[in-house]
């Protein structure tokens, strides 16, 4: 598996699987109905922020992750960060790599520490991937994601140190 910076021809790759994620409504705040313009601008990062794809030996995507400052100002010595595994590559350890590249990432660029605003309680295997990177629930807001099947759960807040 090869990570590199995405370019935008690596867009028309990211998006469907994108697309079919956010629609699902499983996992990410994003509005379901997100249109590819918006989403575009959402993802695909300017410096010094970045977006970077994991694609396998022929080229193939498998996943995206985009990191960036957590917030402005005093506040920009911890980075962020969001992944994206296509659906039909799960469970091959892109999002363990594309999670070990953008931790690299944030060390190499001099942050702190990387916080994770909202990662969706039910959404277990990300929960436990985090976990095994270091992460911690520093916090869970109550009831603040609109599952389509499970109703309200709560988003939790993780963080680590670098």
């Amino acid at each position: 598996m090869l990570i590199r910076t995405a370019t935008p021809e690596d867009w028309p790759a990211i998006w469907p699987f994108l697309h079919r994620i956010v629609a699902a409504g499983e996992t990410y705040t994003y509005p379901r109905d997100l249109d590819e313009d918006r989403a575009r601008d959402i993802w695909m990062l300017e410096p010094p922020s970045r977006t970077v794809v994991a694609t396998d030996a022929d080229g193939t995507v498998l996943g995206s992750a985009k990191m960036n400052p957590n917030h402005m100002g005093p506040g920009a010595h911890i980075a962020s960060a969001s992944f994206m595994v296509a659906p039909e590559h799960a469970g091959r350890g892109v999002g363990r790599a594309l999670g070990e590249h953008v931790l690299e990432w944030a060390r190499s660029e001099g942050y702190q520490g990387m916080q994770f605003n909202a990662v969706v309680e039910s959404n277990t295997r990300a929960v436990a991937l985090w976990r095994s990177l270091g992460f911690e629930v520093v916090g869970t807001v109550p009831d603040a994601f609109e599952h389509p099947a499970k109703g309200f759960v709560g988003l939790h807040i993780m963080h680590r140190y670098l």
